[in-house]
């Protein structure tokens, strides 16, 4: 098949690793990359030096395209988008706020830019910024999230603008994958899957956690604060859970206790393996990812069962 977005960004399948912080490295992304697919390195609140080191150790292992996420409420989104020019990065994905200030360097350096939107109106507003592309996240994903399903945001993206849309939220499987195609997407973009491929750095016991959830076992933190997080359910999530109750009741709520709470949470999920305190961020799809694969098995199984399903619909 010809994929739109796989012209668009010279990369054989239309599948994007997802961007999660402290798990999308060079490892996860190159690894994405190689097989065919988008691998993204995830930028966080990391300083850029640290993600330039990222880009240089994929480089080693791939000259495939591959992207770098900058979260633009980070403190170092300025420097990171500086180093991405400076590094010639051939993609940058955007997320948590407007890359209006740096699209001209990035169109000055050949970056194509692809923001994740949560919403019609950000959408457009991306477009007319001159976004090469869109992704489209719906609230099943994991980590921060919207208040859109994929189902109800991604089609009424796709008629708002005239670029590419990939749909993100909720996908991990063939049947994912097709449902996106036919609500309009050019591509799908799958984060929870990949937390479980044997190239991602995520500790044993996040992944052990993943593999065993089921279609209930996640839920939504830091609903308070307006920056909702979707995480597997642990002593973490219900220690957010009893806080944000008693705030509620308060006349004026302390945020800060709340945000206090998640505090290098991520990092103990990631990298100390801390399944009860650390913050497990995943998706409401964990329920369908139950085997660790390689990043090239996941592709090419998401691959080659999307084109079986849909030979019938393209007259195969």
């Amino acid at each position: 098949m010809d994929f739109e977005i796989c012209r668009l960004l010279n990369i054989e399948y239309p599948i994007f690793q997802g961007a999660m912080a402290w798990v999308a490295e060079s490892s996860l992304a190159g690894a994405v990359s190689r097989a065919g697919g988008l691998g993204i390195i995830a930028g966080g609140n990391a300083p850029a030096e640290v993600i330039r080191k990222e880009i240089h150790k994929l480089r080693e292992t791939t000259d495939k395209p591959f992207a770098v996420n900058i979260m633009l409420l980070s403190p170092f989104a300025d420097e990171m988008a500086q180093m991405v020019c400076e590094e010639k990065v051939p993609i940058v994905t955007t997320g948590a706020g407007n890359p209006g200030k740096h699209m001209e360097s990035f169109k000055a350096s050949g970056i194509k830019v692809i923001p994740v939107v949560p919403s019609v109106a950000i959408a457009k507003k991306m477009e007319k910024l001159g976004a090469d592309a869109l992704v489209a996240e719906g609230m099943e994903a994991g980590g921060h999230i919207g208040k859109l399903t994929t189902m109800v945001l991604v089609p009424q993206v796709v008629d708002a603008v005239h670029i590419p849309v990939i749909a993100a939220g909720g996908i991990a499987d063939v049947r994912g994958m097709a449902a996106a195609f036919m609500l309009g997407a050019k591509g799908a973009q799958v984060g929870t899957r990949f937390l479980v491929a044997k190239e991602c750095i995520v500790h044993d016991n996040y992944k052990k956690a993943v593999l065993k959830a089921n279609d209930i076992s996640t839920t939504v933190t830091s609903q308070l604060t307006g920056h909702p997080v979707r995480v597997l359910r642990n002593k973490l999530s219900k220690l957010y859970d009893a806080a944000e109750r008693e705030e509620l009741r308060k006349e004026e709520p302390d945020i800060e206790r709340i945000e206090k709470l998640g505090v290098g949470s991520l990092r103990k999920a990631v990298i100390d393996g801390d399944a009860e305190y650390g913050s497990l961020m995943s998706g409401q799809i964990a329920g369908l990812v139950n085997k660790e694969e390689t990043a090239k098995e996941i592709l090419e199984s998401l691959m080659e069962g999307f084109l079986n399903l849909t030979a019938k619909e393209r007259g195969l």
